[in-house]
């Protein structure tokens, strides 16, 4: 019975040795500024909080404006997109 329960134990440490050593973070590949150009595109498009813009009132606040457009698309006299194509080919055979 002892060699069972001394098999059973270092089974148990190999087991926990095992598990702890999961826990260890191996930076051996990455470059210190690992991370960086994430964090950096992340903050660049992050919207300002606190706007100022130089425009009074801010752009595209301004009641008579607003109104001109609305009454333009409820008439239909809006501008309509020109469309676009990405590409146009031709085919010349002799």
């Amino acid at each position: 019975m002892p060699n069972t329960t001394k098999a059973a134990s270092l089974l148990l440490i190999a087991g926990l040795c095992l598990g702890l050593s999961a826990c260890n973070v191996s930076r051996m590949r990455l470059s210190h500024d690992f991370g960086r150009a994430v964090r950096q595109d992340v903050m660049a498009q992050v919207a300002d909080p606190t706007p100022s813009y130089t425009g009074v009132p801010a752009p595209g606040a301004g009641g008579a404006r607003v109104d001109l457009a609305q009454q333009r698309y409820v008439t239909g006299k809006t501008i309509k997109p020109a469309t676009n194509t990405t590409s146009t080919v031709s085919l010349s055979g002799d």
